[in-house]
């Protein structure tokens, strides 16, 4: 056990190699064929021990930017949950691998359980989920067929099927499993033969703004007004130079999360900078705004301000983050004296979700927007994109985070979204990374970090939806129904085995004839 544990914690490490900043896509099939190889002829508890080994292994790595950027307490709070969760993994493997196709049950209960961490508790939390990971493979266009859960599916199921190949004899056994493991590579790729594209429907010119934010650039709230004038400046500048010529006339602007960080409702200074910057570009604007909702709530929302009827329609962030936009049970950790200073103390007040299904109408345009962590998950985008989007964005403020991973990780995953989607994103950060990226994952045009700055694309409207929106969704309910349907299984056969153990255990002790005479 000691061995098994071990391994699994380095195979868990090897994994968090395959993100950003590292990004070697390729150890992702490695390091689950070492899981599948320690999790293999041990009880389930002893199988909890090794998943969860693997876990932390994996997971402490790759969100230690939370460390630095929220708090020790935070981010080896969350990371020890999400480790639980590869423990819970790890038992399951104990029984599925008494199974006879093995490697498949347990890539639908890799799914299952990545699907599960990735939405509870308190939404979850998806970063690290192996579809991210494949953006610069040949596997990268299956996104489009499948989406990022099916991703998740062919890659653990790749790395199953490695360690079969690792346990085969010789001869028949080993063809058989190697015949298996090229098989399905090789369907895998198909897509990236025969891509899926969407049909389009239009073109659109659109602005991402980067203001950037004042000073050292990871602390949105210590100068907000300065980063909504930056914002304002930046598009003014923009607004010069398209009566110059310099620049193409765009349709619509897209400003990022937290561009104010005060309600502009409320907030005559900040209403009247954002009218001076939509006045001066002549478009609706996509303002990144903190609105209130009470004493005790905000709302973290982008909403469309036009130059000649004010603010409209407004996305409302589906997911904010837990110890970041809102803390769970408060009344607690207010009686413990967590929230008296440190990051907590930040959040005075708790950020609620929202829930609008239908595309932003921005300029004519029907887009799905999402607010930072939205990008992650998967709810959010497909809804919109099923009423009508044919245009991505994310309004994003990574500047906690502007000095860690996290950045380049989050910007990995929109990629994976654009391929997935079959449409084109854009990017609006407060400091980086904007950009602009193609359906096939390719990056049109991106900013650089701490910078001020703007980016101009004409993109494609792309309409419909690709197979991966359409069905993305049921695959992990049906990796949860399969998973406890190859349990139950497991179990029976368990304990048919334990059975037969006891009887022959009984046959042994009964005296014999010879016994008897002697």
């Amino acid at each position: 056990m000691p061995v098994r544990i071990l391994a699994a914690l380095v195979a868990g490490g090897v994994l968090s190699l395959a993100f950003e900043p590292v990004a070697i896509a390729y150890l992702m099939p490695l390091s689950l064929a070492v899981l599948a190889l320690t999790t293999r002829n041990v009880r389930v508890r002893a199988g909890f021990l090794v998943g969860l080994s693997f876990g932390i292994g994996f997971y402490f790595p790759h969100i230690y930017w939370m460390s630095s950027s929220i708090g020790a307490v935070a981010w080896i709070a969350l990371a020890s949950i999400e480790a639980f969760f590869h423990g819970l993994f790890g038992m399951a493997a104990a029984v599925l691998h008494r199974l006879r196709a093995w490697p498949f049950w347990l890539a639908g209960a890799w799914l299952a359980m990545e699907f599960t961490r990735s939405t509870w508790p308190f939404s979850g939390m998806p970063w690290g989920r192996l579809g991210f990971g494949v953006v610069d493979t040949p596997l990268a266009p299956a996104l489009a067929y499948v989406g990022v859960n099916g991703v998740s599916l062919v890659v653990a199921a790749l790395g199953f099927l490695l360690a079969r190949v690792a346990l085969a004899a010789r001869g028949d056994e080993r063809l058989y499993a190697g015949v298996g493991l090229v098989g399905l590579t090789s369907v895998a790729v198909v897509p990236s033969v025969v891509p899926w594209t969407l049909p389009t429907s239009d073109q659109v010119t659109v602005a991402a703004v980067q203001g950037d934010v004042p000073g050292a650039g990871n602390d949105i709230l210590a100068d907000f007004r300065g980063v909504t004038q930056n914002h304002v400046d930046a598009t003014v500048a923009l607004a010069d130079d398209v009566a110059a010529g310099l620049a193409p006339q765009p349709d619509f602007v897209l400003w990022p999360e937290n561009s104010t960080a005060v309600d502009p409702f409320l907030d005559v200074s900040t209403n009247a900078q954002i009218t001076t910057a939509v006045t001066a570009i002549g478009v609706p604007v996509v303002v990144g705004a903190i609105v209130d909702a009470g004493p005790d709530n905000i709302l973290n929302q982008g909403i469309v301000w036009d130059p000649v009827t004010g603010a409209g329609e407004r996305y409302t962030k589906r997911h904010p983050v837990p110890m970041g936009e809102f803390i769970p049970f408060r009344g607690a950790f207010e009686r413990l004296g967590l929230t008296d200073g440190g990051q907590l103390a930040r959040i005075g007040r708790d950020m609620l979700s929202g829930k609008r299904t239908t595309p932003l109408v921005v300029a004519g345009i029907p887009l799905a927007d999402a607010i930072c962590f939205d990008i992650a998950y998967d709810d959010g985008l497909a809804v919109q994109q099923e009423n009508g989007a044919e245009l991505l964005t994310v309004q994003t403020s990574n500047a906690s985070f502007i000095f860690t991973d996290q950045v380049e990780q989050q910007f990995a995953m929109t990629r994976a979204r654009a391929i997935e989607s079959g449409k084109y994103v854009v990017v609006a950060a407060t400091n980086g990374v904007s950009g602009v990226i193609a359906p096939d994952g390719s990056v049109v045009d991106r900013t650089q970090r701490l910078t001020q700055d703007v980016i101009v694309e004409t993109v494609d409207l792309r309409a419909g939806l690709t197979p991966a929106v359409r069905v993305g969704a049921a695959l992990p309910l049906l990796a949860m129904v399969s998973s406890a349907f190859g349990l139950l299984l497991g179990l029976v056969s368990y304990r048919r085995g334990r059975t037969r153990q006891r009887a022959a255990g009984a046959d042994e002790s009964q005296p014999t004839s010879a016994d008897v005479g002697a």
